[in-house]
């Protein structure tokens, strides 16, 4: 399977490093600055084993040409109509898109460019970043790839998928339910996103300061969103996102707050203000007001330049 990688970020560098240790056909589709930065080589820091792919193959926009099995894509969300322009000439009529967006709007809008059939639902479990040397860092110990069928089905080309990734010293998992996987994570980001954006500081911050009762409330809203949706939040994911926000002590944190702090653009519309728009009369009163707070911030970046 011919794998295209597009960018060598922190986590399409990271499982693309992964898949390539392992013997698997990866190229990776750069930018003419990144690909001078990974001239010498391609490098992962990992609690989970450290990976150095010294010659990566790599390939820009314009002389991408022949079709790819699997295009791994992993952008942010503002950036995807420039990713989509990026690698359609690696699309064919047998091509897989596997986005790792969080989200859901970029699904139709892939399969709008793209067409149904090309689209695989995706999600990653992972913390990971850049260095200044552009190396990827893993923060972590999770690693987790899920990807699936948008129909729930057990074709042979999700088997073959399977099959590439297994092996490559990360958790492939092979999901029947890709959209009930995806919901759910994407109301655990939006939970984490908007409380820690909020409070500017990590989960265990905000329960030192009593403030885990507003974070709960926030994943109840984001819950009920999901199931007037019709993706009810499964009783162990609950169960463990719960948990996960009122850890005392945890240095958890979005990597939309890494963000703020950096005084970067976000996407705080794909995650929060769309799953906002589906609301669909549920009552939002936090969610509507990390919302604005991020949409403060953004309006304020914007008029300082």
């Amino acid at each position: 399977m011919r794998i295209l990688v597009v960018g060598a970020g922190a986590i399409g560098g990271y499982f693309g490093a992964r898949l390539a240790a392992a013997g698997r056909d990866v190229t990776f589709l750069v930018r003419p600055k990144r690909a001078e930065q990974l001239k010498s080589g391609l490098f992962v820091r990992s609690p989970k084993g450290d990976v150095k792919i010294a010659a990566p193959k790599l390939v820009t926009e314009p002389t991408l040409r022949d079709p790819f099995d699997l295009v791994l894509l992993s952008c942010k969300s503002y950036d995807l109509d420039s990713a989509m322009d990026s690698f359609a000439s690696a699309v064919g009529p047998a091509t897989m898109i596997l986005a790792l967006l969080n989200g859901e709007s970029h699904i139709d809008i892939l399969r709008k460019r793209f067409g149904a059939g090309a689209v695989l639902g995706g999600q990653c479990q992972i913390s990971s970043t850049l260095d200044e040397q552009g190396h990827v860092v893993h923060l972590n110990d999770w690693h987790m790839l899920g990807f699936g069928e948008l129909d729930g089905s057990r074709s042979t080309r999700i088997e073959a998928v399977s099959e590439s990734f297994t092996g490559a010293n990360f958790e492939p998992q092979l999901s029947l339910h890709i959209l009930q996987d995806m919901w759910e994570k994407w109301i655990f980001i939006a939970t984490m996103a908007g409380i820690t954006c909020l409070m500017r500081a990590a989960l265990g911050d905000i329960e030192a300061a009593g403030g885990t009762s507003i974070a709960l409330e926030l994943f109840a809203e984001c819950g009920a969103i999901a199931g007037k949706n019709g993706y009810v939040p499964r009783a162990a994911a609950g169960e463990r996102i719960r948990k996960t926000l009122s850890t005392p002590g945890s240095t958890l944190m979005a990597s939309m707050l890494r963000d703020v702090e950096g005084h970067r653009r976000t996407e705080h519309e794909h995650i929060l203000g769309d799953l906002l728009a589906r609301a669909q009369g549920t009552r939002t009163p936090v969610l509507e007001i990390c919302l604005a707070h991020l949409r403060a911030y953004e309006a304020r970046r914007l008029r300082e330049g």
